[in-house]
């Protein structure tokens, strides 16, 4: 880390997980951090290990008010924010047809509206510092679609795209924001992932083959967390850190697949005669 004074991170969903290996780098590297998370008692160790470096806040990012009243208890205490980290969310899994009304809108008022509540509570007092960095946590199918995480992963490139747009509109005040895109990590994430109740059985090779693998990866997962919190926390002291941060072989992979059918169909479409009626046959799947 550089020499710089200490900053003061604000963390959601730092109980476990990503947040949790996090929060840890982040105090051990000597930074501050208000770390939130529906059962903050899950942090005491942390709080007895760090003292007044680390204020445990209960936070449930579905709830306005709560929001606000974390926001301001961080600010009493330290009197200022550095770093925002959207990392509070979970996934719904299952086909799309499956996944109920309810399902789909709880994941978006947390993954997407909760993230956009958390960051609007703290730009004021970032644009009156002219300056913060912005981590939202997403995914790898926050751009491209898997199937059985198509509603886990609307919500991500949801996530991404009004995190594109605030990059811009907070760049010439001197903020910045990092989209983070993790492949599998072994985190708590498979374990509590959520599913119908009820699964149609068309979609058992499909949806089904992909619960299924998310079951048998619980705990295998290639990912360390702790090496994506030492990424994230480079990524912060950089000077001009990028957009995005892919983090995970797996994740790398998939965004280069990306990348390169894009740059294939670009220039397939390029070397056609181009007519208002033309249309370009995508490759459906990268599965």
């Amino acid at each position: 880390m550089t020499t710089q004074q200490p900053r003061i991170w604000f963390i959601t969903g730092s109980s476990r997980g990503l947040g949790r290996a996090l929060t840890e780098t982040v105090l051990e590297l000597g930074d501050s951090v208000v770390a939130t998370a529906r059962k903050p008692e899950r942090l005491t160790d942390l709080v007895q290990q760090y003292g007044d470096r680390l204020l445990a806040l209960p936070l449930d990012v579905t709830q306005p008010f709560a929001i606000q009243t974390a926001v301001m208890h961080a600010l009493q205490a330290f009197g200022h924010v550095d770093v925002l980290v959207n990392n509070a969310g979970y996934g719904v899994f299952g086909a799309v047809e499956e996944v109920t009304a309810p399902a789909v809108r709880q994941q978006f008022e947390t993954n997407v509206y909760g993230a956009l509540e958390v960051t609007c509570a703290l730009l004021p007092h970032l644009r009156r510092q002219r300056s913060g960095h912005i981590l939202n946590i997403s995914s790898s199918g926050g751009f491209v679609g898997f199937p059985g995480a198509g509603i886990y992963g609307a919500s991500k490139f949801a996530l991404e795209g009004w995190s594109e747009a605030l990059a811009q509109e907070v760049a010439p005040l001197g903020i910045r924001v990092t989209i983070v895109e993790p492949g599998a990590f072994r985190t708590a994430f498979n374990g509590v992932l959520r599913s119908p109740a009820q699964t149609i059985q068309d979609y058992a090779e499909t949806s089904g083959q992909m619960m299924h693998w998310l079951r048998q990866m619980h705990g295998q997962q290639p990912g360390d967390p702790q090496k994506a919190a030492a990424a994230m926390m480079q990524v912060v002291d950089h000077p001009d850190p990028p957009l995005r941060l892919v983090l995970g072989a797996d994740a790398l992979i998939q965004r280069v697949a990306v990348l390169l059918i894009a740059t294939i169909s670009l220039s397939i479409l390029m070397s056609q005669p181009l007519h208002p009626d033309a249309a370009l046959n995508l490759m459906p799947s990268l599965i």
